[in-house]
């Protein structure tokens, strides 16, 4: 049977993402992995889904620092150009500071605006006290700040004044005598992590869905699909490193790590970008305008290989797989700096999916940019397979490939 161009199924990133694919998303991105604390994602969720798909030739990379895994397509082949697709599983936290004599619990909001975490529900994970090494969850409690307005000043009442990080506190409902150590005896201490509570959830727009932490379990359920897609297509030609990292949040001090033990010949970085044209209030300040839905965020600029760039593009048009460019100036601002920082000779970029709301509790993203850039990435490789009449991309194409802006 003839198939006409008119009967082509949708490509993904034009079609709903379905409801096993969403709620393996959903699993991802609900893990309870904050800084330190990843192996709730990595090896609780990754590392088994993984295991249900990947080929008995795969090997998997452990760390001793870090929970980080890496999941080699052919291991020991040096001889092969390698390609690090990397997400992060760290999640911005709140950490317990001080507990005090009336039962707050007062905690730092490292990377959260304070005042979007008022009133919001969290997760607090300590150790057990009655079974020392081992932790538990504590639910139910809220972030605040004030109490009452009944309690704020005239400026916080008219928004002139903020909340400052020093007045975020947790509410665990303590009352009577003894308050801090009743506190205290829930096994609580200063250091303990604090999550939002937040599972995501459907959108009211078309393929779009929203809550907590899409930065970055995003990247590690794209690095997963990549692998489940081309598993089984037997790529001999490229080696893959499919990557889920620890501590980008405080520094991308996980892959840093990974890239300078592996020495990825490609590093491609896959995290959440900027809305910046629906961002409230920043028109003076003349940012590019990606849009949430019109398609994944390819990086220029910083340590940014261009020839990977122009090979991305290259492959989006040839597969009509919408896409928008994006620049940083001195730094990504991802892992794709990691290669630099542990410095390793490797051609690098970052790859986004606009987001609005970074940082909050009501993240929001479209599944046809998450979907496009899958396909965008899945598509290099097949392309690095193919090249050079099949034998593969070399090192020699990496480095022969700079642009020359002097034989114009």
């Amino acid at each position: 049977m003839t198939v006409t161009s008119e009967s082509k199924p949708s490509p993904a990133w034009k079609t709903t993402m379905g409801s096993e694919q969403f709620e393996f998303m959903k699993k991802v991105l609900a893990a309870p992995s904050p800084i330190g604390f990843e192996a709730a994602m990595t090896y609780g969720v990754i590392k088994p889904e993984f295991e249900s798909f990947m080929p008995e030739g795969w090997a998997v990379h452990q760390f001793k620092g870090n929970a980080g895994l890496v999941f080699d397509s052919h291991p020991g082949r040096d001889d092969l150009v390698s390609v690090m697709i990397v997400g992060h599983a760290d999640k911005i936290r709140m950490q317990v500071r001080k507990i005090d004599s009336d039962g707050k619990v007062w905690i730092n909001t490292d990377s959260f605006l304070p005042t979007t975490l008022i009133g919001h529900e969290v997760q607090l994970f300590c150790q057990d006290p009655n079974n020392t090494g081992k932790y538990k969850v504590i639910q139910n409690c809220t972030v605040e700040a004030l109490g009452a307005i009944h309690f704020s000043t005239p400026g916080q009442r008219s928004g002139d004044q903020g909340i400052k990080p020093e007045s975020i506190y947790l509410e665990l409902h303590t009352h009577g005598d003894d308050r801090k150590a009743q506190v205290e005896a829930l096994g609580i201490r200063v250091g303990d992590p604090i999550l939002l509570d937040r599972p995501i959830k459907r959108g009211v727009s078309p393929d779009t869905f929203y809550g907590a932490y899409l930065d970055n379990g995003l990247g590690c359920f794209s690095v997963t699909e990549i692998a489940r897609m081309l598993a089984n297509e037997g790529l001999d030609n490229v080696r893959v490193l499919y990557t889920v990292a620890t501590h980008e949040e405080i520094g991308r001090f996980g892959s840093t790590q990974l890239v300078g033990e592996l020495k990825p010949d490609v590093l491609i970085a896959t995290d959440v970008n900027h809305d910046y044209e629906a961002a409230p209030g920043i028109g003076a300040r003349k940012m590019n305008p990606l849009k949430m839905g019109d398609g994944f965020t390819i990086g220029r600029g910083s340590v940014t290989s261009e020839y990977l760039v122009s090979v991305f593009e290259a492959v989006c048009r040839e597969h009509e797989i919408p896409y928008q460019l994006d620049f940083s100036g001195r730094d990504m601002g991802t892992d794709g700096m990691a290669a630099a920082l542990a410095g390793v000779d490797s051609a690098a970029i970052s790859i986004g999916y606009p987001i609005r709301n970074m940082h909050t509790g009501s993240e929001s993203a479209h599944t046809g940019d998450l979907l496009g850039s899958i396909h965008a990435i899945t598509e290099l490789l097949r392309h690095f397979n193919q090249l050079n009449d099949g034998k593969g991309v070399s090192r020699d194409d990496l480095k022969n490939s700079h642009v020359r802006l002097d034989q114009l």
